[in-house]
């Protein structure tokens, strides 16, 4: 796997860019509702609880705490963990939670399907991670996706207001864990950082111009298989080698022409909108890398990574291929340490606004490079921008961290 599949831009301390990582897998012929393995039973301790088929979360302390290893991307032991450092039980505050439902609802879909479908193939979305530490199974994330997209379809279709935003019905249905950021390298931090990330709007043309004069290219699927991408950096790939009399001439396709700025941009950000001249636009998600790292510190040209990208019909998160990706909304999508805390994950954040508290769900449906690992920060997606200063506005009403729960079906 490689450690980066892509570039999102988020507010950190000032303005920086995020790496995005997707991960998962391809087909598999049957659901996995009721067919789950768990890798993290290699953790005896963690698997000692879904063995006996715990069904309320477990908070214990000291040495009785079942203890977690935590992986990097490339599956390698980082630190030890104990459950009760960074979930406790607890009760959401009487305030309103706030999305779109209609959004929450597609994201909440399109990741149970992702369970569904590719499950098999990608197994680390069957680890139970660190929540199983606490009898937080991958069977109890399923059958709380499925629980919250049966009342939003329910409630939607009434045309009333849902009762997920109702904290009185989340505390009697669900179990809230509090979670507790953990960061080693900062120990006083005890609620969640909160990064932003978002999809850019930039102009663009099918056809190449004197302005929009940069292709994004698509590698033919027959030519992809012995990786011959990789050895090539952006430079050379910007010298013309897919070009007509070009030494690898035939072997991709040109998606669209970008301004070199723009070229750079959809680089770093992963996922962009491209607007076109007669008005129409398109979402372009990127592929595969030539695999060569992204060196930090070195300026945006003279980076050797290069990414090949595919069109799509919607912004994509979590996926290890183009393909496999969940289709995700701005709002409701948090990026987040899959590998450790879990995809499918509900996440409700809460924050002052205004002087008053507030309450916001979402469901952990991607990932990024800031999450290789990470058990003390979110990026919430927080919408489609034409430029980075209307994007700086907008995130400027939300917070830089926040106290967060995870919610499991009782």
């Amino acid at each position: 796997m490689s450690i980066f599949f892509g570039r999102k831009f988020c507010l950190m301390a000032g303005f920086a860019f995020l790496s995005a990582i997707a991960a998962g897998g391809c087909c598999c012929k049957q659901s996995t509702t009721n067919q789950l393995s768990y890798p993290d039973q290699q953790f005896s301790e963690i698997a000692n609880f879904q063995k006996v088929g715990i069904s309320q979360p477990i908070f214990l302390s000291g040495s009785q705490a079942p203890s977690y290893k935590v992986l990097d991307e490339l599956k390698k032991y980082k630190y030890s963990v104990r459950g009760h450092q960074v979930f406790t039980a607890a009760k959401l505050p009487n305030t309103k939670i706030n999305f779109r439902p209609a959004d929450l609802l597609f994201v909440l879909i399109n990741t149970r399907k992702y369970f569904q479908n590719y499950s098999s193939q990608d197994p680390d979305i069957l680890r139970a991670g660190l929540p199983g530490t606490v009898g937080v199974t991958v069977q109890d994330i399923l059958k709380t996706l499925d629980f919250m997209i049966a009342v939003l379809q329910e409630d939607i279709a009434q045309k009333r207001p849902t009762r997920l935003q109702n904290p009185s019905f989340i505390n009697s249905n669900f179990r809230v864990i509090k979670w507790v950021a953990y960061h080693p390298q900062n120990p006083a931090q005890k609620r969640l950082r909160i990064t932003k990330y978002a999809i850019f709007t930039h102009p663009g043309s099918r056809q190449k111009t004197a302005t929009f004069n940069v292709p994004l290219y698509s590698l033919k699927d027959n030519f992809a298989a012995n990786k011959f991408y990789t050895k090539y950096t952006k430079q050379e790939v910007l010298s013309g080698i897919y070009e007509p009399g070009g030494r690898e001439y035939g072997k991709v396709e040109k998606l669209v022409y970008l301004s070199r700025d723009g070229f750079e941009e959809a680089l770093m950000e992963g996922t962009i909108q491209v607007q076109f001249p007669d008005g129409t636009r398109a979402f372009f998600n990127v592929d595969r890398s030539n695999e060569m790292p992204y060196l930090q510190g070195v300026p945006a040209r003279a980076q050797k990574r290069y990414w090949y990208f595919r069109e799509v019909d919607t912004i994509k998160g979590y996926g290890y291929k183009i393909d496999a990706k969940i289709s995700i909304k701005p709002g409701v999508t948090f990026a987040g340490d899959v590998l450790n805390i879990g995809l499918g994950k509900l996440i409700v954040l809460e924050y002052p606004q205004r002087g008053r508290k507030r309450l916001q769900m979402g469901v952990i449906a991607d990932t990024g490079g800031a999450f290789l690992p990470n058990l003390h920060q979110l990026d919430f997606l927080a919408g489609i921008f034409r430029d980075r200063q209307e994007f700086g506005q907008y995130v400027k009403q939300l917070p830089e961290y926040a106290t967060a729960y995870i919610l499991v079906k009782k």
